[in-house]
């Protein structure tokens, strides 16, 4: 396995597509030898030097810790590590949209925590788009905009539930629909009750749901309180004087509303229903 690169950046930056592909070795996404990062970080362009949300030792040391904690069994690392990176990396969902940030965290300060997490045993090969994809692909993009659809105003524990199930995750973040707070809370606990847990039942459900979404406006099922704009620019601004995230407890997140518990029983309840004729491969439905 990779070891960590010798020339580790002090700060994140902006790491592009077309210049994170020569780094993408054979021997790095065979999990055998990486890069020094001396040449990679003559391609990276930096972010601003006053901003101490960049500051890349804070990330390193959660990545490590994953990978010592969860060693036995990387897979599991995804509910430990998504909070607190989220929580780690006080950013906005403008910031996250930027794939350079995450080529750059992937590539230059932890590409062996990608190898570790993501090297298939069957393959013996990383598939590229662990450090340059997609958001719902890539190693860390897919668990901070996890953490960010899945929580529950500052509660992280529903986004740490969704996230040990790599079937929800990976299905929930190619929806738009996600995004609609009571609809992400029901998902986890039809998750939670056991209704539907395995990939193909989950990704039944989504289905259903996705179409259902088409007729039925779930705001009006499921009202959701506003979010003020404010309480995240001030968590985003109390990055400076945050203290460490915590390693035994999950952290808190910006202190917005919670999802109205009568929303989220209200929607629960229709997609559990709904999931009683849900198209699931492989299952018969009784009549």
């Amino acid at each position: 396995m990779i070891e960590k690169p010798h020339h580790l950046p002090r700060r994140l930056g902006l790491l592009s597509a077309p210049a994170a592909e020569p780094f993408l070795t054979e021997d790095l996404l065979k999990g055998i030898q990486g890069h020094g990062g001396v040449d990679l970080a003559k391609v990276v362009e930096p972010l601003p030097e006053n901003d101490v949300r960049w500051e890349v030792e804070p990330l390193r040391e959660l990545v490590e810790d994953a990978m010592y904690e969860f060693r036995e069994n990387p897979t599991q690392a995804d509910a430990w590590l998504a909070p607190r990176l989220h929580a780690a990396l006080r950013i906005t969902r403008r910031e996250a949209a930027n794939r350079r940030m995450w080529n750059h965290l992937a590539l230059a300060v932890a590409p062996d925590y990608v190898a570790w997490r993501h090297l298939s045993r069957s393959k013996l090969r990383i598939n590229p788009e662990r450090f340059k994809g997609a958001p719902d692909r890539q190693c860390f993009s897919r668990l901070w905009w996890a953490a960010e659809m899945f929580r529950n105003g500052k509660d992280y524990s529903p986004a740490a539930a969704a996230c040990a199930n790599q079937d929800l995750i990976h299905s929930a973040l190619r929806r738009d629909l996600i995004d609609h707070r009571p609809t992400a809370q029901a998902m986890v606990r039809i998750m939670e009750r056991g209704t539907a847990s395995t990939g193909r039942e989950i990704e039944g459900l989504m289905t259903a749901i996705n179409a259902a979404g088409a007729t039925l406006i779930y705001d009006a099922l499921a009202p959701d309180e506003p979010r003020d704009p404010e309480v995240l620019r001030q968590w985003v601004a109390e990055a400076e004087s945050a203290p460490p995230v915590p390693r035994h407890s999950l952290p808190d997140g910006p202190d917005e509303e919670p999802v109205p518990e009568e929303s989220v029983d209200a929607l629960t309840d229709y997609f559990a229903e709904l999931f009683e004729t849900a198209p699931v491969r492989g299952r018969t439905l009784q009549e």
